[in-house]
This record gives structure tokens, sequence and C-alpha cells, in this order.
């Protein structure tokens, strides 16, 4: 098959990585990729969220399967528009991928198939919120309806907080369209954990748990960013938990669907808190996590497109999915200032060293290629906040984590920043720490 993965970051690095292993797999195009995925797929300048130039692009290349990375070219229609002119493409429509791009949508349906999450209220007018708010018990969470970024959630401590998170949604209107309604909702308390299956509307087929770090300093301390680090499994998800999510989760919000004559069909990702009365969804999202695909992969030892491609023909039903047992530990390397004001061009070294090592994969993100004023050398520079993902599986969690950090050692480029922690949750919980 001919295959098209839209995006460019470390996901589609990933799933290209992962789709390139396949039999079924003749030739992949990335739209528009970056500097690592070239190696592999060959990329074309057209942005994800160019529904018509990709569709375009797909009809004259003849190609036979689509996997869409990121959510807004899901949430614009990309899957409804390819399927009206008869291609395969992978992902829901995009009725259905409001279950991310509305978060009024997403827990409104929770709340009809019965999923546990937290206590909820929507609205568009400031003082009606200030005045359910001033009845509720701090902390608060105030997320914006639509798609922000990952800015759109505000955990709020204090009134003031509260009434600059709602003023900046409702009143300054800070995200536009996607923040003219909110909801305020109770905040849990717990661990999180990535829970992601890939669905063909009826039957699912579960990836490994995974576990995301989003603050931009160690300790989980600083601003969110969209990840600096993930790895799989995630230990506080047992393997009774996780059969617990599944079904009081997964197939509740998938049977409902079903029966409102809306099959899901693509990739499920539930961000779980874990309690002490249980998991509870914090968010749905309708395409991979980034970077849990990153650390996820890796340990895959099934066929992803043939997954994808049976979730797509409705033929999911009783397929058994092979893992890898070794854990797998992903770090981000972040340009210095992220998530905030970056530079870009910085150039990259040693990743020829760090690509030799065992059990190493390095996913690229931000990155570009680039050529030196004085030889034109050919060579990678930074292009984005996240510029690298640096995988590595080992024999246990504390191996995986020896082994990925001994590659970042290895890299460099100017201002480079990362976590020093990711993974170490995961060895605290093993020791009863």
């Amino acid at each position: 098959m001919r295959v098209l993965v839209i995006g460019s970051g470390g996901r589609e690095h990933a799933l290209c990585w992962k789709i390139s292993q396949s039999v079924k797999c003749s030739k992949i195009y990335c739209a528009p990729g970056n500097g690592g995925i070239a190696k592999i797929a060959e990329t074309v300048n057209i942005e994800s969220d160019d529904v018509d130039k990709l569709l375009k692009f797909a009809k004259d290349n003849k190609i036979d399967f689509t996997v869409v990375g990121p959510e807004v070219p899901l949430v614009k229609g990309i899957v409804d528009k390819f399927q009206k002119e008869g291609l395969k493409i992978f992902g829901p429509n995009a009725k259905l991928a409001a279950i991310e791009g509305s978060k009024i949508f997403a827990k409104s349906l929770m709340k009809k198939a019965g999923v546990p999450t937290a206590d909820f209220r929507e609205f568009d007018n400031i003082d009606e919120a200030l005045k359910y708010a001033a009845t509720k018990k701090l902390p608060l969470v105030v997320k914006a309806d639509g798609l922000c970024a990952g800015k759109g959630v505000v955990v709020c401590k204090t009134k003031d907080e509260l009434q600059s998170a709602l003023e900046s949604m409702l009143v300054d209107k800070v995200f536009g369209p996607a923040g003219e309604k909110v909801i305020i909702e109770d905040c849990l308390v717990g661990e999180e954990a990535s829970i992601i299956v890939i669905s063909d509307g009826k039957n699912i087929v579960p990836m490994a748990s995974s576990q995301d770090h989003k603050r931009i300093f160690d300790g989980d301390m600083g601003s969110n960013t969209g990840g600096m680090g993930a790895y799989s499994p995630a230990p506080v998800i047992t393997n009774e938990l996780f059969k617990k999510i599944i079904d009081t989760v997964i197939y509740p919000v998938i049977n409902t669907l079903a029966k409102d004559g809306m099959p899901y069909k693509g990739v499920l990702y539930a961000g779980i808190m874990v309690t002490k009365d249980g998991p509870f969804v914090l968010e749905f999202n309708a395409r991979f996590g980034d970077p849990e695909t990153q650390a996820i992969m890796p340990r895959l030892r099934s066929d992803l497109l043939d997954i994808m491609e049976r979730a797509v023909n409705g033929n999911l039903g009783g397929y058994s999915v092979e893992w890898d047992p070794r854990p797998c530990v992903s770090v981000v390397l972040a340009s210095g200032g992220y998530p905030k004001k970056y530079d870009k061009g910085m150039e990259i070294k040693g990743l020829e060293e760090t690509s030799a090592m065992k059990d190493v994969m390095i996913f690229h993100a931000g990155t570009r290629k680039g050529r030196r004023a004085a030889d034109s050398d050919k060579l990678l520079i930074t292009s984005g906040g996240r510029v690298l993902n640096i995988t590595a599986l080992g024999d246990d969690m504390q191996k995986a984590i020896d082994n990925c950090y001994n590659a970042v050692r290895a890299i460099h480029f100017d201002k480079m920043h990362y976590r020093r922690d990711i993974g170490a949750r995961a060895i605290s919980r093993k020791l009863g720490a």
C-alpha cells in the first residue's frame, strides 16, 4: 500500500517508523514531515491542516491509506472529505472528532454513557460562571470548550485565579471562538495515565498503558507543555485497573456512539486520573498521544498498519496484539525557552553516535535540514519547541531510563533543555515510595 501520514512531530515520526515495518507498506509519504521523517518517508510540503491540498495530493498520487496524526485536520473534517472521494483514511469523522474538539460535547457524552468524570457545568456568561463557582470548593478547573493547543485548561486554586481565567476566556476572548463557552469542573486529585485504543466502531484493540509528563521542569513544576516525555507501561495501571477502565470508560463510550448511529472508527485516547475512589476521565482525544506514541510504538510487535486498516474496514473482532514486555522511556529534548519564546536554527550534534546505540530510537519533532554557510555540508537544525524524542527500551524500567539518558547525554544543541526525571515516578511506585 501507498501510505500518507499527516503531521510533522515526534508522534508522526514514530508512526512512520512503525508503518514502514509493515509487509503491507510499499511507500510512505508524510505531509509536511520533518528532518528525521525524511529519512524513511518522502516528505510533502503541505501543512497538516490544509485539507483540500492533502485531498488533491492523495488523489493525484493514488494513496491507498491515509493516517491522520494531529487533531486539527480531524476536527476540520478531513475524514469526511476523503471518504466522500472513496479514499481510505484512519480517524474519526468531524462529528466524532468533537470528542476532542469540544469539551462540552465530550463531557455530555460521558454523562450519557455513565462514564466516571468530574462534576461539571458549562457557561457562556461570566456572571453566571462566578455565581456557580461561589457554591463550589476550590480548587476548580476552567476549560475552554474548543481546541487551544493545550493552553485552554487552568487549575484555579484561588478566587483571583478563577476570576482571571474566566475573564481571559469569556471577556477578553484570548482563545477566540474556542473560548466562547467554558466548563467549570471539580479538580480531581491522583496520578494521571493515558489509555489509548483503536476502534472499528464496535470492537477495540487496546494499546499499552503510558504516562505523559506535561510540565516543563522536573518534579512537575513550571508551565504546561505539549509533553516533555513519557514511559510505557504505566505501573499505576495494574491489569485489574486496565480492565476496569476498558469496561467502565472505553466500551460505554463506543457502545453509546454506536447506538446513536455514529460508530467511532479510529483512535480513542482517554486521559485518566487514578484517584483513591477509582479511575476518572479527565479528557478524551481523537488521535494518538504525543509523546505517548513514541513510548508505545517501540513495544508494539504487531503490524500497526494492519490494525488500522482493520479498524477502517470494521473487522477488528478477535484481533490479538503482541507486545515487547520490556518497558520503554522517551525523553523530549526541547529548545531553550520552550514553551514560551525560543530560538530556532541550532545545529544538532551527536545523532549518528546515538543512532548506533542498542535499543535506542530517535524520533524527530522540530527538526529540518540545513546547510553550513562555509562548506554547504548537510546538517540538521532545530525548527521547533520540542526538537527530538530520545527513546529507549530496557529489561526493566530502571534500565530503560538509564539507556535513554545515556543517549540523551550524547546529543547537543545550543540551549537544549530536558527533564531529568522521566520514569522516576514509575520507579518510586515500584519501590512503594
